[in-house]
């Protein structure tokens, strides 16, 4: 008798090519639909977006029916739009990936590796294990890069501090001001799987004495700190802003990054007016024509 074959498994997903500043919209929309995770793919990561001010955000769906719903959700919320359908067969793609997620040098001080590629660490520097795959921050985007670099050279500032993160991610910019010298870490997302992930990176570096991961926001901050991170996005950190001032100790330390090149001014503008002063400013892509800023403050009053 000849062997049946067994069907090879389909994964299905939605992508959708759309302006960086609808990105958050219709990640959200995608999981209101049902998505089961959410990747945003643009210049800086390695499967490249649109490019142009544009980027892909892709929805992973267990089902070909929620895909379709998820696009006929889409079209509805915004016509102009084009989803589309795409499916991956078989299990090897959920593996093939790690091949191309390999260490690297977060900045000059702080290394970040997978699980499976664990390097020895370097005079001067310390190995950050990451899990990817389930939270953003692997710190191969542009905006965790920036953040990481401006806690390196305000290192000073953190020495022996706590340090509350909002919009944690995988608690990779948690876990590098705690190597970089803050003592204590308060890491919130809104998002409870991040919240899972930044415990289980937390304990990938024995760091977990030092991390206090949970669900909120900046208003749920609890408290003031001498230094507050958000990498979230403009469209989020406009609105933020009284909030996050709240949580921030007279002569502390605010980083915010997620912002485009061309937000810049208008961000600064927008916390200077609550009575903080920029002290720094650094960019990423230029050269792309797409420039990705992070802006440090500190607070005057």
């Amino acid at each position: 008798m000849a062997k049946r074959k067994t069907a090879a498994v389909t994964y299905p997903f939605v992508a959708v090519d759309v302006r960086e500043e609808y990105a958050g919209e219709i990640a959200t929309l995608l999981f209101e639909q049902g998505a089961t995770g959410i990747e945003e793919r643009d210049d800086q990561t390695l499967k490249k977006g649109p490019g142009r001010g544009a980027v892909t955000v892709v929805g992973a769906f267990d089902s070909v029916r929620e895909a379709r719903a998820a696009i006929k959700a889409v079209r509805a919320s915004r016509p102009i739009l084009k989803p589309r359908l795409e499916e991956v067969v078989g299990d090897a793609w959920r593996d093939a990936w790690k091949e191309h997620f390999a260490p690297f040098a977060l900045t000059s001080q702080v290394v970040v590796a997978p699980p499976w590629s664990i390097p020895d660490a370097k005079p001067g520097t310390r190995v950050l294990i990451l899990e990817p795959g389930r939270a953003f921050g692997t710190g191969l985007h542009a905006t965790t890069s920036l953040v990481a670099t401006l806690l390196q050279k305000h290192a000073a500032r953190l020495a022996g501090k706590t340090v509350l993160d909002v919009g944690t991610g995988s608690g990779i910019l948690a876990l590098t001001a705690l190597v970089l010298g803050a003592v204590r870490a308060v890491a919130l997302d809104v998002d409870p799987d991040s919240v899972s992930v930044a415990i289980e990176n937390a304990a990938r570096n024995s760091l977990s004495d030092r991390v206090e991961a949970r669900i909120g926001s900046a208003h749920d901050a609890g408290g003031r700190y001498p230094v507050v991170l958000a990498n979230i996005e403009a469209r989020v950190l406009g609105p933020m802003a009284p909030d996050l001032f709240a949580t921030l100790l007279p002569g502390g330390l605010l980083v915010l990054s997620g912002i485009l090149g061309n937000e810049h001014d208008a961000m600064v503008a927008r916390y200077e007016a609550l009575g903080l002063r920029r002290i720094q400013t650094e960019r990423r892509g230029e050269a792309a024509g797409e420039a990705w800023v992070a802006i440090a403050f500190e607070r005057i009053a």
